[in-house]
């Protein structure tokens, strides 16, 4: 599979985007401490049937470290300027951890621009529904990185064992090729870099106001698939079904957190028949079930 990078302009800021195959457009938005290439695993099954658009987000990658937008809203709003600029009017978009609050935006504001949604792993705001998720706290680095200056200041210099211990607790203790754990080191490594990347947890409570704003006036009516699986599992979920017109969920079990990394065969198999155009085989009725462990 041939893979071509392109530095495209949206929403003011520089992205760096992972350009690959033809047909529908998939726009694929990933999280932290990860680039585009934490789709690498899938991106040959995706290929041979889509358009697969990887960005690095603002701030990650070889993306442009912005000053600010860090928020959801911001996000979605780069995601659907980065659509139109690749001339695409409609995609799917698959998001997973701090890439969920801003896939979600643009399908709320977006139901026109966004045919699927696929979202992984994260929360979506304060939505009811993560309770015992929540029930012991927050994960302990939320905290410290919300701090502005604080974690880059302590981490700058031993960013590579920091990022090895989201890459092993995100496989469960398996870790992930060498090449691509490079590529995160080598992105996330160096005061700014981490600024930008801590940026994204200072901007949650405008994030979860976001998101909080959109319920109160709309529904999410695209069709939406969660997906779950260690540590979130099915709290996603449970967050989106009260305010989702069309939700199937999936918990991958044996499966950490960084699912394209660890578990890319199983993500495929959801992702084929859900993706699929309307019309295709299996692609309404995977919408009448839900709650399925993998």
């Amino acid at each position: 599979m041939s893979v071509a990078l392109r530095q495209v302009e949206a929403n003011g800021v520089e992205l760096n985007v992972a350009l690959a195959g033809e047909g529908p457009a998939v726009l694929l938005l990933h999280g932290f401490p990860h680039t585009w290439q934490l789709w690498t695993h899938v991106l040959d099954g995706l290929a041979g049937r889509y358009r697969v658009i990887a960005p690095d987000l603002r701030g990650c990658g070889a993306s442009v470290r912005a000053a600010g937008g860090y928020d959801a809203g911001t996000l979605a709003a780069d995601a659907e300027a980065l659509l139109d600029a690749l001339g695409e009017t409609s995609a799917a978009v698959v998001g997973i951890d701090a890439g969920t609050p801003p896939a979600f935006l643009l399908a709320m504001r977006r139901p026109d621009l966004v045919r699927r949604l696929v979202v992984m792993e994260s929360l979506v705001g304060r939505l009811p529904g993560a309770e015992e998720f929540l029930a012991h706290g927050a994960p302990w680095w939320f905290g410290f990185h919300a701090e502005p200056g604080l974690a880059e200041s302590v981490l700058t210099g031993h960013e590579d064992r920091y990022i090895d211990w989201f890459l092993d607790a995100g496989t469960l203790g398996q870790g992930v090729d060498p090449a691509v754990r490079d590529a995160f080191v080598h992105a996330y490594t160096g005061t700014e870099a981490l600024r930008c990347a801590f940026s994204y947890y200072r901007a949650l409570p405008e994030s979860s106001r976001q998101i909080q704003e959109a319920v109160r006036t709309a529904r999410l009516t695209v069709p939406t698939m969660a997906i779950g699986a260690h540590p979130v599992g099915s709290a996603l979920e449970q967050q989106l079904r009260p305010v989702t017109d069309h939700l199937i969920g999936h918990v991958i079990e044996n499966c950490g957190h960084i699912i394209p990394l660890h578990r890319p065969d199983r993500l495929l198999a959801l992702l084929e028949p859900f993706l699929a155009p309307a019309g295709s085989t299996g692609s309404r009725g995977q919408l009448q079930h839900h709650g399925r462990r993998q």
